[in-house]
């Protein structure tokens, strides 16, 4: 069982990473973001810390949004699409190790881009933060990663083949302007801060911002147990979504 679940997650991620489009824009985007707004602007202060240390938790939640979303979504709906799924469940392998091999392959992706950004910050933007900060860091970012992949799986049996990558940035995009990920969050309108204390994006950038100290002062807990009920909802969407398509399918 562990064999084929290994197997997989290593060819759902060689997969992934042949493909250009996923692969090279789900890391380019959150760095290209950080260099032009972390390093061009890193003597300016936020909060009272340096721009290029405010940055990394809320790029870094950007760059896992996006690597989750796209890799289970889009995948999943094109998959689906192409009648993929219907050979999936005619083959010996237990379905959950089909989906477990996508949230494997956005979890290494997610840490892909934060390990990028975190060499960025330290060799360009003078990111001095103790290696146990930095662990802690990457870990939140890592393990929040888990809502956006559940989000995705629900996304990717209600979305198409070709209107998949819109449907899911109709999401994306909004959840991270409102969730203070572009601009800092306290710079944002009063109505949108009241919008985003229901968004899981801002529930991970503060638990993120909280290790380098910049946290909005909400007790850790709450952010995490936000997040545990927005994964419990998806993932119910997309067992509900497979079952639809289960008895479409015969």
């Amino acid at each position: 069982m562990l064999t084929i679940c290994f197997q997989e997650a290593k060819y759902e991620f060689l997969k992934n990473l042949r493909n250009p489009m996923y692969s090279i824009s789900t890391v380019l985007f959150p760095i290209m973001f950080y260099v032009l707004f972390g390093l061009v602007m890193g003597r300016q202060m936020i909060a009272g810390i340096r721009t290029t240390v405010y940055l990394l938790p809320t790029y870094g939640t950007f760059g896992v949004m996006g690597a989750s979303l796209f890799g289970t979504a889009a995948t999943l709906a094109s998959e689906r699409g192409l009648g993929w799924l219907q050979v999936k469940r005619a083959s010996p392998m237990p379905p959950f190790a089909y989906f477990l091999a996508k949230v494997v392959m956005s979890l290494i992706f997610s840490a892909i881009v934060i390990t990028l950004l975190f060499l960025l910050g330290i060799a360009f933007g003078g990111v001095h933060l103790p290696a146990s900060t930095l662990a802690k860091l990457g870990l939140t970012l890592i393990a929040g990663s888990l809502p956006f992949c559940a989000m995705g799986l629900a996304i990717g049996y209600f979305a198409g083949p070709t209107s998949a990558p819109a449907f899911i940035n109709i999401f994306y995009l909004p959840m991270s302007f409102c969730s203070g990920l572009w601009l800092p969050f306290m710079f944002l309108p009063t109505f949108i801060q009241h919008i985003a204390v229901f968004l899981p994006s801002y529930h991970l950038a503060q638990l993120a911002l909280s290790r380098v100290g910049a946290g909005q002062g909400a007790p850790g807990l709450g952010h995490w147990e936000a997040l545990a009920g927005f994964t419990m909802l998806c993932l119910g969407v997309a067992r509900w979504g497979h079952q639809r398509d289960e008895r479409a399918n015969g």
